[in-house]
């Protein structure tokens, strides 16, 4: 493998896996809802 095909998929490995993280991360932090919410729409 040459290294500018090298390159390119360490990068979008490194992109997907920031993404995944992120997303991660922020449905971790989102504040639990108070259980007289549940269930949701009734």
């Amino acid at each position: 493998m040459n290294s500018s095909a090298l390159t390119m998929m360490l990068l979008a490995n490194i992109v997907v896996t920031v993404f995944t993280a992120y997303f991660f991360l922020k449905v971790l932090r989102t504040p639990t809802k108070d259980e007289g919410d549940y269930p949701p729409g009734a």
